[in-house]
């Protein structure tokens, strides 16, 4: 481990949209850029040259085409004001046998300048000051100051997540959970296991996916705990699936029993709370039924009484609740709360539905109900009128034109020839005609279709895709009905046009 080191700015430039700068020790310089975060501390003159800084975190890269290396530093503090500069030149020599050496300059309260011979350097003399300190005394003193929490986050050499990569070696990261999924159970040709996996995002705000299996699952999921900050290490990296990723990472980190959490409780504060990137309702189309993942952000127009429902996996039975949520684009849309989101906040929704709180989710799942809904995972986050500046704007919105709009729900009259590629309710439509004429159909394997047809007897304790099913020792159909919907009338016309266009054409 490193300690963190003080180091004397000259020399402190522009450099494209960061700065670059000399850092010295007093003795050695190394060349050294601020990260972007830091330029509003050098606009702001809280950084200038000749100015004194603690270097809490960086990083070290090298100029292949000059074989040299340059500090990148992302996180420092400010120990000392600007400084007065003095530059003194090498006089004295040596003998020839010993060659050309340098004195050390003399660190005195007052120093006589005609009759000391310095080395060539930097020499501080702080301004306002009547005894001059080294960076190294200061640097000492205020470590000594600091409680043992503090100390400790200095000694450690953390990197931004955007450094790593899998040939790399030792590495620390300080990352913020915002997202922890469930314990999950599997079993495949090498035996039974765990796994879950949790989002980690840095001070930068990018994201990475950490998992863990078994042993390591058990080790770490009480341990990680949503919206707290841990220092990490001791973890692998491997190029991500883009098949199953979540985050905009290019790789994926795995964490094993020998891996180190530690929580991080006294600098939370500097690392972001969860990141969304909302996708407007009205955009939801394109990611029907596909692996990817939403955030939204909308003003809850309705909520549902809980509802219990019966999983065909385990035959368990879950909480769920439906939330109707409107957004600037004059849409709304379907939210599925699941388990414990569904009777807690789901509960809160309910609560001050009269208010029409807002309310931003992250990690929904798209899927085809009434044309476009949205469903909670277990990953999914839910936060009730959140401080961003989104939530903002959508409430003065709202306030001012949006409870007045009226309103149109995102699926309706959704065709799968729309471009924006979602299907509905007029995806696969066929007739009872179709189903009876072909008595094979689902007996390999379900048949998925629409149907538009009139309810003319329930039965009851009866629970749309077809199966074989023997009834009285009889092969029969049996159509389940997975969803259902009121049929839109403007949209319904638009169809048949549509067909009629069909049969015009091919005649």
């Amino acid at each position: 481990m490193m300690t963190a080191t003080g180091k004397i700015i000259t020399n402190l430039e522009p450099k494209g949209k960061s700065y670059g700068f000399d850092a010295s020790d007093g003795k050695m310089k190394i060349k050294a850029i601020f990260s972007s975060r830091l330029s509003s501390e050098i606009l702001s003159g809280n950084i200038q040259n000749m100015s004194l800084i603690r270097v809490l975190d960086y990083t070290v890269n090298e100029i292949p085409s000059k074989s040299e290396k340059f500090l990148i530093i992302t996180k420092c503090e400010v120990v000392s004001p600007e400084h007065e500069e003095q530059i003194r030149d090498e006089v004295k020599q040596e003998d020839s046998e010993m060659g050309m050496l340098s004195k050390k300059p003399k660190l005195e309260n007052e120093v006589n300048s005609e009759n000391i011979k310095e080395a060539k350097g930097i020499f501080l003399k702080p301004k306002q000051e009547i005894v001059s300190k080294s960076a190294a005394q200061i640097i000492h003193e205020q470590h000594g100051n600091m409680a043992p929490s503090a100390r400790m986050a200095m000694t450690r050499r953390v990197h931004p997540l955007v450094s790593l990569n899998p040939y790399q070696g030792n590495w620390t990261i300080k990352v913020r959970v915002t997202s922890k999924g469930n314990m999950r159970t599997y079993k495949n040709a090498r035996g039974e296991g765990c796994v879950f996996n949790v989002e980690l995002t840095d001070g930068d705000g990018t994201q990475i996916q950490a998992t863990m299996f078994n042993e390591a699952a058990k080790k770490f999921y009480d341990r990680f705990e949503l919206g707290k900050v841990y220092y990490i290490s001791k973890g692998t990296l491997r190029v991500a699936n883009k098949q199953f990723k979540t985050v905009q990472n290019d790789y994926e980190m795995t964490l094993n029993e020998n891996s180190e959490v530690e929580e991080a409780s006294d600098e939370a504060a500097c690392i972001p709370e969860t990141k969304f990137n909302f996708v407007p309702i009205d955009q939801l189309g394109p990611y029907v039924n596909s692996k990817d993942l939403v955030d939204v952000i909308g003003i809850v127009q309705s909520v549902s009484p809980t509802m219990s429902i019966r999983r065909k996996s385990n035959n368990e039975t879950v909480p769920k609740r439906d939330i109707v949520v409107a957004d600037e684009t004059k849409k709304t849309v379907v939210v599925s709360l699941w388990n414990e989101l569904a009777t807690t906040v789901g509960q809160e929704l309910q609560d001050i539905a009269d208010k029409s709180p807002v309310v931003a989710i992250k990690s929904l799942k798209v899927g085809d109900f009434q044309g476009i809904s949205l469903s909670t995972l277990g990953k999914s986050i839910v936060q009730v009128n959140p401080v961003i500046s989104e939530s903002k704007k959508l409430r003065n919105w709202y306030d001012s034109e949006g409870k007045e709009t009226s309103m149109a729900s995102v699926g309706s009259g959704l065709s799968p020839s729309t471009k924006s590629g979602g299907r509905s309710m007029y995806s696969d439509r066929v007739s009872l005609a179709h189903i009876t004429s072909n008595p094979s159909l689902g007996e390999d394997k379900p048949a998925f279709f629409s149907i538009r047809a009139y309810i003319s007897f329930i039965k009851p304790d009866q629970s749309m895709c077809v199966s074989q099913n023997e009834y009285n020792n009889e092969k029969r159909q049996r159509i389940t009905v997975r969803a259902t919907a009121p049929v839109d009338f403007a949209a319904e016309s638009k169809f048949l046009l549509e067909e009629i266009s069909k049969m015009r054409a091919s005649q």
